[in-house]
């Protein structure tokens, strides 16, 4: 296996570690939001770093330099592939832009040690392929909000029985998955509940409601930094796509397609404008599950270009909409609040944001819709109108948003409610990145695409060993006696 020049992936895992402690430490509030800045952005730098050292050497793998890890597991823990590689720097903006956005009003509601700790689990998540240690991750990450919930003293019945049902069904699953596993050979148990616990961290429907409990009784940004990065996807694509044949990958595109249809209607009829965005959320990322699973390469990789575009689209339209809330309070949706003349900033990224969720050309996500519905169209043609109707739903649903947050009356207020510094660089930032890979997409599409074709060539390769060692398996244990039978009949 190929080896990073340097140990990024540890450093991008201790420096938001280690910061946390130090930030925790800090009595005022506004040191902290500093400190936190920089932690975030430093561990941002070494994301690209990782990423850029990995493009670099040209192969499908490669572990960490340096692993420390490794002496006491006897394993390479922290490994990239094509798949994770761009998904690390995707994650660390994440939280910088989130942290960078959270204005002084609301630093005191908003815990910074909880977030960095949060920041080094999902990279460490982002860094591994072991499926017991993926599994030990994500149940570890259930722990800031849930902390945050409790100190916000709200009921954390619903958020904790999700929880408790995905961590109970994933490592129930684990247990049973043999070695030998592979889609030629599948543990059909073993499978429906790891596909049944991520489902259910991904928020398929019926098993939704915890992200909308969330995002009702937890701050904006803690509930979209759990969310947004799309952990759920990311164990359905460790634990079971290696493992499922494909027609139960095909199943699960099915339930994924159901849901993004329902909660793209929902989001018309949304008078909230939490739900509203949790509801765009569970649309988008519901999407990127039925081309996950369609194994087939076009419909692959248009599901990991989209995942990258809806990852950074609907991160701008929260963090747009979490910095309105920051001036007005919460936004009711059935009326309008004209507050264009007010944050023209916002607005423009408002409008930007949730257009390139929804592939608009000339945006990241325009390609990788393409992509999605092609390849959804090449399995089934009724999937392929079922994308483009959720697609043109939540399109609906963005303009219709846009217009009731931003226009339709005059508003008045006695304060400023312009942008701050650290919002416009942020805006800058998601705009360029947004634009420019839209502008030019060729070198994303053509990775994505060799990171598709890299995976299903690995999950091929694993099926022909399955299928080999159970061919050499039934020779060795033929009788004596059948085998000369059989070659006597056969002369």
């Amino acid at each position: 296996m190929s080896e990073l020049h340097l140990p990024w992936l540890e450093l991008s895992v201790l420096l938001p570690l280690v910061g946390s402690i130090w930030v925790s430490l800090l009595k005022n509030r506004d040191q902290a939001r500093t400190h936190s800045i920089v932690i975030c952005g430093l561990t941002l730098l070494c994301a690209v770093g990782e990423w850029f050292d990995f493009s670099s050497l040209g192969t499908f793998e490669a572990h960490d330099h340096w692993d420390i890890l490794q002496m006491i597991f006897h394993r390479d823990v922290f490994v990239i592939d094509e798949l994770s590689a761009p998904l690390l720097p995707l994650g660390a903006l994440l939280y910088l832009t989130t942290v960078m956005t959270t204005l002084r009003t609301k630093i005191n509601r908003f815990s910074f040690g909880w977030t960095l700790i949060s920041e080094a689990i999902l990279l460490a998540t982002l860094s591994c392929r072991h499926s017991w240690m993926i599994i030990l991750l994500l149940t570890v990450a259930i722990i800031p909000p849930f902390i945050e919930l409790r100190k916000r003293n709200q009921n954390t019945r619903v958020f904790l029985f999700h929880m408790g049902l995905f961590v109970l069904l994933i490592i129930t699953g684990q247990l049973l998955v043999p070695d030998n596993a592979s889609a030629a050979n599948p543990p059909i148990l073993a499978g429906c509940l790891l596909t049944a616990g991520a489902l259910i961290r991904s928020g398929i429907c019926p098993l939704h409601c915890w992200i909308t409990d969330l995002f009702e009784k937890a701050t904006f940004g803690t509930a979209l930094l759990f969310v947004t990065p799309m952990t759920g996807a990311y164990a359905v694509m460790r634990l079971v796509f290696p493992i499922a044949p494909d027609w139960a990958l095909q199943s699960i595109a099915i339930l994924s397609l159901i849901t993004a249809v329902y909660a793209a209607g929902m989001t018309l009829v949304q008078r909230d404008s939490r739900r509203f965005f949790c509801y765009l959320f569970l649309s988008h990322s519901s999407l990127v599950l039925v081309g996950l699973e369609m194994a087939k390469p076009i419909g692959l990789a248009g599901a990991l270009c989209v995942w990258l575009s809806v990852g950074l689209s609907l991160l701008g339209f929260g963090l747009a909409l979490r910095s309105v809330e920051a001036r007005t309070g919460r936004l009711s949706l059935d009326t309008f609040h004209g507050l264009f003349e007010h944050t023209p900033f916002l607005a423009s990224m408002f409008l930007l944001t949730g257009l390139a969720s929804i592939g608009f050309p000339g945006t990241i996500g325009f390609i990788g819709m393409e992509l999605l519905v092609e390849g959804a169209v090449e399995v089934y043609p009724l999937i392929g109108l079922a994308v483009v109707v959720a697609a043109a739903l939540n399109s609906i649903a963005v303009i219709k948003a846009y217009f009731h947050v931003f226009s339709g009356k005059r508003h008045t207020a006695a304060v400023s409610l312009g942008c701050r510094p650290a919002e416009r660089i942020t805006i800058l930032i998601i705009v360029v990145l947004i634009i420019g890979r839209g502008i030019i997409p060729q070198p994303g599409v053509q990775s994505r695409y060799h990171a598709a074709r890299a995976l299903l060539d690995h999950r091929n390769k694993k099926d022909e060993a399955s299928r080999n060692k159970h061919t050499n398996y039934e020779t060795d244990h033929t009788p004596l006696g059948q085998s000369q039978s059989t070659d006597i009949n056969h002369e």
